[in-house]
């Protein structure tokens, strides 16, 4: 049976695969095992609740705020914030947890559901499965004086662009950006705490309706934001995803700058502050090889994990490393967050150019990406990507044959239908080559 779970929460189309009865037992059943220590002592568990501004997270958020109030938990409703916002919040406030409604970057019909544990950590699937395992289970439920109060938070914005500001290494006076908020969570947040730091800001995609969310802006749709640095002559462009765990950034050319390159900028500047723990920057399997390759040439290691900012969290709190990410943007930066903060990721970029008086495009060149191919393969099983040997092996014969000059990698999405096919290689062209034959392979051995 598969897990209701998935990289980053529970997911799907909302009012069919997410409804608003799931959203009321699932949140019950965090109630539960999230709150089991507070109760424990004695005391009433605690929750901060928010979400992006996409239409379903109105009746969704109502329905996880009935569930964990009439499970005996006061819920502080913190509104539409970042995902990083309620984990700093969870954090902040010590509340025992947190639930953020919002599907990320994906499209407005979709949304989810993500818990974050005590101290604003997301959770491990072990406790995962044991909410899971609590949908079903009966409950007393509490009755009078027992049950769960909900009050707004009308200071959590305030306290987390404060939270923000307050780590920020440097002023960004002189500086010109353009925040492109993806008509989302950070659509307010990011241009008012630019602002606040010292830069001029012109913004686009800040102007969410509950329908527009990742409607052609943001970090999956970079184009708008392109074209507004080069129209303003600014130095650099801002990109967040619907709930701003996440951030690109386009250079004053207009060329995008990815995680990668984001990562690899700022694992430099840690390093040349003496804050780079250990001089480890935590990454995934899915960051360019060129990453590798520069931070060798900088004298900095480089762990990699699973996909999934989760895995690169675990992977940085088990031994207190600093700095982690993806290549689609989300940044940890532990000494300051517990989660990928788009806000924060953009505000430390922009501080490492004023920092350094040179350009983002400057910057950047301290990697130089190889050419990467990724081909998404729909209507696949997905669950047989391991187990099918022949397939294994045309990927250890393609590997073989790029030698150290390249890598092939195959992995199942956690959150879609989806077998990724991922090859890099010295010229595009012959990335290319091998992609295809490796997706007709997949389409061969994996067909439904």
């Amino acid at each position: 049976m598969a897990r209701l779970f998935g990289t980053d929460g529970v997911r799907g189309l909302a009012n069919v695969d997410i409804t608003a009865e799931l959203a009321l037992r699932l949140s019950v059943a965090a109630a539960h095992i999230l709150g089991d220590g507070a109760r424990q002592a004695g005391r009433r568990p605690k929750a901060v609740v928010g979400r992006d501004p996409r239409a379903s997270g109105e009746f969704l958020s109502a329905a996880v705020i009935a569930g964990l109030a009439s499970a005996g938990v006061d819920v502080y409703q913190a509104g539409v914030l970042p995902t990083p916002a309620i984990a700093f919040l969870t954090a902040d406030t010590h509340a025992d947890f947190g639930v953020m409604l919002s599907a990320s970057h994906n499209a407005m019909p979709d949304n989810g559901i993500k818990f974050f544990a005590a101290g604003g950590h997301k959770l491990d699937d072990t406790v995962e499965d044991q909410i899971a395992a609590r949908l079903d289970v009966d409950w007393e439920r509490p009755t009078g004086p027992d049950v769960g109060r909900v009050v707004t938070m009308p200071d959590g914005h305030t306290r987390y662009i404060s939270h923000l500001l307050a780590v920020l290494p440097n002023r960004l006076a002189g500086l010109t950006v353009v925040i492109d908020g993806a008509h989302g969570a950070a659509s307010s947040v990011s241009p008012e705490v630019f602002r606040l730091a010292g830069a001029t800001v012109h913004e686009i995609g800040t102007e969410p309706d509950g329908l527009n969310i990742n409607d052609g802006y943001g970090s999956t749709h970079l184009d708008h934001l392109k074209a507004a640095v080069r129209a303003k002559g600014a130095d650099l462009g801002i990109a967040h995803d619907g709930d701003a765990d996440r951030c690109l950034a386009v250079d004053a050319r207009g060329e995008e700058v990815d995680g990668d390159q984001i990562m690899a900028i700022l694992a430099v500047a840690l390093k040349s502050r003496g804050v780079l723990a250990d001089n480890t920057l935590v990454a995934t399997v899915m960051s360019n090889l060129g990453l590798l390759q520069a931070m060798e040439r900088e004298g900095i290691t480089v762990r990699q994990t699973a996909v999934g900012d989760r895995y690169v969290l675990e992977d940085m709190r088990a031994s207190s490393y600093s700095l982690g990410g993806e290549q689609s943007g989300h940044v940890i930066f532990l000494d300051h967050g517990t989660t990928g903060d788009g806000v924060l990721t953009g505000l430390m970029l922009a501080a490492r150019v004023v920092e350094t008086g040179q350009t983002l495009a400057e910057l950047a060149t301290v990697m130089r990406r190889l050419p990467q191919v990724l081909i998404n393969v729909k209507g696949v099983d997905k669950s047989r990507v391991e187990s099918d040997e022949d397939l294994q092996q045309a990927v250890k014969t393609e590997q073989e044959a790029l030698g150290g000059t390249g890598r092939v990698l195959l992995r199942k999405s956690g959150t879609e239908p989806v077998v990724r096919v991922m090859v890099e290689a010295a010229e595009h062209e012959q990335a290319l080559a091998v992609a295809e034959r490796l997706v007709e392979v997949v389409r061969a051995r994996l067909t439904l």
